[in-house]
């Protein structure tokens, strides 16, 4: 019988549209630690119209944009998406993704929500964050470490 979701698969999947599709998978692997599942190519034979990737015990679906009506984030002017990954050692992560070529959006930091955390923007335009799971935080001590927080950021602007 066939399964409502296949094997590997989880509710949400992300699915990039990118330029180069055949490049991304490569950065992909090397920055992330991507495996390759599968490829489906354009009749053309020039540009991958599908491809699943897995990283880590999830599955990311990608293929190459096809103008005008499925755009990437760079030719859209940019992204308001956050791919967030919780992995065992972030920090080694964030460095192997900026070495690859990914540009530090917030660096590697003790955040007040309890996790190792940072993002960076990859090479074809999308967000990604990267954390460990440190600390677990009840819901009052958050908001007075949200508060004391963002109150520290007030005032490093001010000054």
């Amino acid at each position: 019988m066939t399964k409502p979701i296949p094997d590997g698969f989880h509710t949400i999947t992300p699915h990039l549209v990118v330029s180069d599709a055949a490049k991304a998978i490569e950065f992909y692997k090397k920055a992330l630690g991507a495996e390759e599942n599968g490829r489906i190519m354009a009749p053309d034979g020039k540009a991958v119209m599908h491809a699943q990737l897995k990283i880590g015990k999830s599955m990311l679906m990608l293929g190459n944009e096809f103008q005008p009506h499925c755009l990437s984030p760079k030719s859209r002017g940019g992204t308001s998406v956050t791919l967030h990954l919780y992995l065992e050692n972030a920090d080694a992560a964030f460095e192997r993704a900026v070495k690859a070529g990914c540009t530090v959006k917030m660096p590697m930091a003790d955040q007040f929500w309890g996790d190792r955390y940072g993002s960076f923007i990859d090479p074809f335009g999308f967000s990604w964050g990267v954390a460990t799971h440190k600390e677990d935080v009840s819901p009052h001590e958050m908001r007075e470490r949200a508060q004391e927080f963002f109150s520290s950021q007030t005032k490093r602007k001010i000054a």
